[in-house]
């Protein structure tokens, strides 16, 4: 069985800072870029590695919500529990199962040394199976139109 690997599928322009980054520079980096969360790094041996990430949910209910300051608190002043995340040789469908049963939508996707390749949401798992599906189901009318034609 050919199983793809979720560092062939995974979007590889990931947005990043570091802790010191102030929740105020990550919305702009957000913003900027048109996503809803940046990954955390830190520079291990001349590789980032991810430490967190913070999503723009993250973002509203731990200082927004509470009125706090976005320019005066950082990134990792919000990092509060360890990082979930997949290997770049991992399947597809290991990678969603991980992602379900960490209760995670976004994954950081790492190489052996444990450096930032890329990251996966549900959002891109959908949009792949769902196209995937398309195919199939083309296949389904391309099957039935044959058979149709060799029946005239």
């Amino acid at each position: 069985m050919l199983i793809m690997p979720i560092g062939d599928v995974c979007i590889r322009e990931v947005v990043t800072a570091s802790r010191g980054t102030t929740i105020q520079e990550a919305c702009g980096l957000m913003r900027h870029h048109h996503v809803g969360n940046v990954v955390v790094i830190e520079d291990y041996e001349g590789a980032s590695r991810p430490v967190g990430i913070i999503t723009d949910r993250d973002i509203v209910v731990s200082v927004i919500a509470l009125g706090l300051t976005p320019n005066v608190f950082s990134l990792g002043d919000l990092l509060s529990h360890p990082l979930v995340s997949a290997q770049q040789d991992q399947g597809i469908f290991e990678c969603i199962r991980h992602m379900r049963m960490s209760g995670v939508r976004r994954m950081p996707i790492v190489d052996h040394s444990g450096g930032l390749v890329g990251i996966v949401s549900v959002d891109d798992l959908i949009q792949l199976l769902a196209e995937e599906m398309g195919e199939l189901a083309q296949l389904i009318s391309k099957e039935q139109a044959q058979e149709a034609q060799t029946k005239i």
